[in-house]
């Protein structure tokens, strides 16, 4: 299947496949928000779900079960239903001619599929042969600021400490942290059922699998798409990750060394008008993002960029960003949009 350069000059049929979770939820907000070109949309999800009502613009439309049948005649399928779902229903969506932009970790490493974020490397998504991968939130996040600072000069390394918030396991696990953290106040212990212990007033290294490097697959799937991202298969990268009791809105802690000193104030201009980021810094109050900053907000917040006094050649800096907007979401149409025929 050839790359399409843009798709047809006509409003779109689209599917949203895995409409009802926290992601696909964000997805039919922010298509109606950009005034995305749809002359039809078909939120789709599994039999439990179908039947239920979406809101899309000033109407309702009812969620329809995915079957082989769902993608006859669809533009574009933006799916965030997860990995096993999108292994799926991928090789169907791609012969239907439409185009699959996954949200999932399924398809990001494969060779010859796209790992795509507009602000970095867009010209990557049309090399897709079909299927574009959406990057892992914290990896959206994090190449934004390194891209253009790796544009002035080499990155050496990237060590990275992630604080996570229940977003990022999905709008059961935001459900669970008020439910267990109302239970705290009040004296009651309950169980975790979504994650594997309780968020309420409590932290813990990230919950995905350990891998044989002892670094979790959460931390590796930042270090290996950075990569790929970047177009730096060897760069020097460590990732600590880690839950934390907030609802929305990822954190990171960075430090990046570049191949020779960085002026602190020339990475502050160019990040400051870079696409993507706001700059909030107020070192007298002692005020920089926070994740009520960037909730419900496109753009990711850049702070407190300092010299590391450990290292001539490095800098730090703190970023927060919506995981659910910019970090999954927006993200993902802003891929579309890299299609659409330019006016």
């Amino acid at each position: 299947m050839l790359p399409k350069p843009c798709f047809p000059k006509r409003p779109l049929k689209v599917a949203v496949l895995g409409a009802t979770g926290a992601v696909g939820t964000e997805i039919i907000k922010i298509l109606d928000e950009r005034s995305f070109p749809i002359g039809h949309l078909l939120p789709l999800a599994s039999r439990k779900s179908a039947g239920n009502l979406q809101k899309w613009k000033n109407e309702t439309i009812k969620i329809e079960e995915v079957n082989a049948k769902s993608f006859n005649g669809i533009d574009l399928v933006l799916a965030s239903a997860g990995g096993s779902i999108s292994k799926a229903w991928k090789n169907v969506i791609l012969e239907s001619g439409a185009l699959l932009i996954d949200n999932s970790s399924a398809f990001r490493m494969d060779q010859g599929v796209p790992l795509v974020v507009p602000e970095v490397n867009p010209n990557d998504a049309f090399q897709h042969q079909g299927l574009i991968a959406n990057p892992n939130c914290t990896t959206i996040l994090l190449s934004l600021v390194l891209a253009p600072l790796t544009a002035e000069i080499p990155i050496n390394r990237v060590i990275v400490s992630t604080y996570q918030s229940a977003s990022g396991a999905g709008a059961m696990a935001m459900e669970e942290l008020k439910q267990l953290s109302k239970a705290f106040l009040e004296g009651r212990e309950e169980q975790s059922q979504v994650l594997p212990y309780s968020l309420a007033f409590n932290l813990f290294l990230h919950n995905s699998p350990l891998q044989e490097n002892n670094y979790c697959e959460e931390e590796m799937k930042m270090a290996n798409e950075t990569r790929k991202i970047m177009g730096i298969p060897n760069l020097n990268f460590s990732a600590t990750c880690v839950r934390v009791p907030v609802l929305r809105a990822h954190s990171e802690s960075i430090n990046i060394e570049f191949s020779k000193p960085f002026e602190v104030e020339n990475a502050r201009q160019i990040l400051n008008s870079s696409p993507g980021i706001k700059l909030l810094e107020e070192f007298e109050n002692n005020r920089f993002p926070m994740p009520t900053d960037v909730t419900g907000k496109d753009d990711v917040m850049v702070g407190r960029i300092r010299q590391d006094i450990s290292h001539p050649n490095a800098i730090e800096l703190w970023l927060c960003g919506d995981q659910i907007r910019k970090g999954a979401a927006l993200n993902a149409i802003q891929i579309a949009e890299l299609f659409l025929p330019k006016s």
